[in-house]
């Protein structure tokens, strides 16, 4: 799949460097941009629950992720409802 602001020569370059690349140089570019994600993620977290300590963000974040379900079944519902407070 080529993203639509990239050229079909750019987008042939980057086949080519990552047919070139090691396994292991894949997988490190998989973390990296999961690390940007979660970054981008928790910046958007911040700036919606501007009071939230770093550790209320991280479960905000989990949350997220998790689903209200399975974070209350793993976290138990006393964190679900603090969290639920805050918005």
């Amino acid at each position: 799949m080529k993203p639509s602001d990239t050229s079909p020569e750019a987008a042939a370059l980057l086949v080519e460097l990552y047919r070139q690349m090691t396994p292991g140089q894949k997988l490190l570019r998989v973390f990296e941009a999961y690390r940007a994600g979660k970054a981008l993620a928790m910046a958007g977290l911040a700036m919606r629950y501007p009071k939230a300590s770093v550790g209320q963000l991280d479960l905000l974040w989990k949350r997220q992720h998790l689903g209200t379900e399975l974070f209350t079944e793993v976290y138990g519902q006393h964190i679900a409802q603090q969290l639920a407070e805050m918005a």
